[in-house]
This record gives C-alpha cells, structure tokens and sequence, in this order.
C-alpha cells in the first residue's frame, strides 16, 4: 500500500476564553439548547455536501497509510491535523447561524471516517459528542458561546462525562470558581486535544457537575495509553488535574444524579455518544468487508495454463466461486442490516435534538431503546463481519478492523443488559438507563 503525503499540518490555535455569560450549574434542565435566535437558525450553517466532500477526501488519504500508522501506534498527531486542516472539528458542532453541521451530516462524516480508520473515526465521534454537551446540561446562552468558540477556534473535544460510578475528580470551591482535582480516563485524543470536557463532584454541595478545561492550563497532564489491542491510534489515555482553576464560566452545568431529576433533553446525552460509536462500529465493519473484496477481486490471475495429465482443472475464479458468493451475500447482508437499524436510530435522534426543549418527556426512552437495538445489532455484525473476512481474504493489515472491533464493542453494558432494557421498553414502555451515565 501506498503511503499518502499528508495534509500541511495546521497548529492548533489556543482555546479562547469564551466570556462568562453565566455562572452556570443552575440553570440546566427543560430550557437546556440554544436560545431562540439559535433554535431559529437555519440547521447546518455549512453545506452538508462540502462536509461529507471533506470527509470522503481526508478518509481516502487515512486509507492510503492505514496499516502503516496502525503498526506504529503512535498519538494521533498527524491524524488531528488532517482533520483539521480538512476543516472538520470546526463543521463538526451543533448547528447555529452560519455554523455546525446536523446529528445526520454529522453521524455520516464519523461512519466515512471510521471506514478508513476506526481510530480516527473515534475521536471524530466523540468529539461531536461532547461539543454537545452545553446544550445538554447548560443554558442556551452557554451553548452558543461555547459552539461558536469551538467553531472559530477549531477546537478539539476529549474527555469523561458521564462514566459508570461517580466520577473521580472533585471540585474544591475557591472563591468564585473551583479547584479541580483528579485523574480521568480519556478514550480518545488526550495528548493533542483543545478541550477537555469532565464530570466532577463539588466537595462542598454533593453536586454533579460537567466542566471544560483547556489542555493548556496550569495543572493539567495527560498520560497516553500503551500498547492497546486496537484502536491504537485514538489516543487513549488519563488526565490529572492537580489543583486546576476552574472559573464560574467553565462550568457548564450540572448533571443528574437519577432518572427522576433529568431533563427529557439532557436525557440524550448518554445515547447520544453511544449512537456516535455505532456510527465507528458501523464504518469498522463496512471497511473491512470493503478492503477483503477488493483483495479477491484483484487476486492474481493464474501466472500458465494447467497440465490436464498432471493437475485436476482449476475451480471458478474466486469472484465467480459459489461458496465464496454465499459468504460475501450473508456478510453484506449483515453490514446491510446493521446499517438499516442505525440509520433509524440516528434519524429519532436527530428529530430529538431538533426538538431540543419542547422534547416530549417520553421520547428520551424511545430514542435508547433504538440506540440499544443499534448497539447490539452493529456490535454483532462488527465481530462477525471483522473475524470472518480474515478467513476470506489475504490483504495486509486486515486484522486491524477486528482489533479495533473488539476494543470499540467492548465500551459500555453488555449485549444481555441491553436486550433486557430493550425487552424492559418493549413490554412496559419504559427504559431506565435514561441518565447520562454509562455513556463514556
């Protein structure tokens, strides 16, 4: 394979400090999105066509040096500045006036990227995830500014809000602000990120509350994972804050401890970043399947004829073998159906979050159960799809896919947990992981 010149690397601008237009962690709940001028603009202030253009150009030169990269395993330096200079942390925010990009252009870009590079496709998705999160737990001023900041200075998001148990980090007041103090694990991204974004207990009330904090600041130290068995080049990691300043105007909101006290919009927030992963799961999938034909279509043709005295006539061609057809028809139907059930879960998130505060109070649990059955279904059809083709084709690098399968589908509740709640929604209408919890 080729290895592809990258894009000219563009360095990341330092996070402006957005002003503080509140001192947040009161304020979320029903009201949270953007305010009215925001909710009346046009959704997607960029040309959905030249974000996916975009994205189809950068994962076509990630597929060039995929293999390569992946055997390096190294943080995902070069790979940032790819997308950034393609220009698609800055379109990959909410949509406002003249900005961001929406929940279906947004899942579609992750999906063609994960194709190429199940890594890179990670820390797009969770990245568009995260800018999410003033509109999930702040107020809709707070939302704006954040997403405009985010989009101007072309940030990228990481962090940990929302994980199993409560958070390890806590929020010390001091003055008007806090001290933040801890270590979080970071799935993606946490040696070249703009913006961490974490959930932390304030020492002084019990609250939970989401802040960001820039890479930069005094205190903050990022850990890069080693050695993983997939996804090698998402950069996974931890982060310790040691005694971190954080403003009133950093804090963007609180989060709810049960589901009794969240907001029906805040509620998305966990599947959300779930459904955002199926999306990498998906593209993982459709790209191995995609590489191993390619491998059977340009196999070598027969380099003499065959001695009929000496040797049995040769079978089919590989793309004309019977067998080889079943087994290509039963993974691309597969692939088809796990396609066809995401795509129903990203077409109810996204009427969801268009709704943003007048979001029915029972939509939230449709909304996951559709993204557990995504869940199941992509989780599935990843490690089937991803073992089999190693069985079907000889293509270097080929294994990848099934690694980065097998770390991707091992985040969050088992497959029986989600059949339960699924099960638990079907026969009583109910869901009751609506929390943002899990969704790390």
């Amino acid at each position: 394979m080729t290895t592809a010149t990258p894009l000219a690397a563009r360095p990341a601008t330092e996070p402006a400090e957005p002003a503080d237009v509140t001192s947040a962690g009161t304020d979320a709940g029903p009201d949270a999105g953007p305010d009215a001028a925001e909710r009346a603009a046009p959704a997607g202030g960029r040309d959905p066509r030249r974000v996916l253009r975009a994205a189809r150009d950068v994962a076509e030169d990630l597929a060039a040096d995929a293999v390569a990269r992946d055997r390096a395993g190294l943080p995902p330096s070069d790979e940032t500045a790819r997308l950034r200079e393609a220009g698609l942390p800055a379109a990959l925010v909410p949509p406002g006036r003249a900005r961001g990009t929406d929940w279906r252009t947004g899942c579609a870009v992750v999906r063609e990227i994960a194709t190429a590079d199940g890594s890179v496709g990670e820390v797009l998705a969770r990245h568009y995830a995260h800018t999410w999160s003033g509109r999930f737990y702040g107020t809709g001023r707070q939302a704006a500014a954040l997403e405009r900041d985010s989009a101007r200075e072309r940030w990228l998001w990481a962090g940990a809000v929302g994980g199993p148990g409560a958070p390890e980090l806590t929020l010390t007041p001091r003055g008007a602000g806090h001290l933040l103090t801890g270590r979080a694990a970071v799935d993606t991204a946490v040696t070249v990120a703009d913006v961490y974004v974490v959930d932390a207990v304030c020492a002084e009330t019990g609250d939970l509350l989401v802040v960001r904090v820039r890479s930069g600041d005094p205190g903050v130290r990022a850990e890069p994972a080693r050695d993983r068995l997939g996804q090698r080049v998402a950069g996974a990691g931890s982060v310790t804050f040691d005694g971190v300043a954080v403003s009133p105007g950093r804090v963007i909101g609180a989060r709810p401890h049960d589901a009794e006290s969240t907001a029906p919009f805040t509620a998305l927030a966990g599947p959300a970043l779930r459904l955002a992963l199926c999306q990498v799961a998906l593209g993982v999938a459709e790209g191995a399947l995609g590489e191993a034909r390619d491998a059977v279509r340009s196999g070598p043709p027969p380099r003499r004829a065959p001695d009929p005295l000496r040797e049995p006539p040769p079978g089919p061609s590989p793309d004309r073998d019977p067998d080889l057809l079943l087994a290509y028809g039963e993974l691309a139907s597969a692939a088809r159906t796990a396609a066809a059930v995401v795509e129903r879960a990203t077409e109810s998130m996204a009427n969801a979050l268009e709704a943003g505060p007048h979001l029915d109070v029972d939509e939230p649990a449709d909304v996951a159960a559709l993204v557990a059955t995504a869940e199941t279904v992509t989780a599935r059809a990843a490690l089937h799809i991803t073992t089999r083709v190693l069985e079907l084709a000889d293509a270097p690098g080929l294994d990848r896919f099934w690694r980065d399968a097998r770390v991707l589908t091992s985040h969050g509740s088992s497959t029986a947990h989600r059949l339960r709640d699924i099960g638990e929604h079907y026969l009583n209408g109910t869901y009751h992981r609506l929390t943002p919890a899990g969704g790390r």
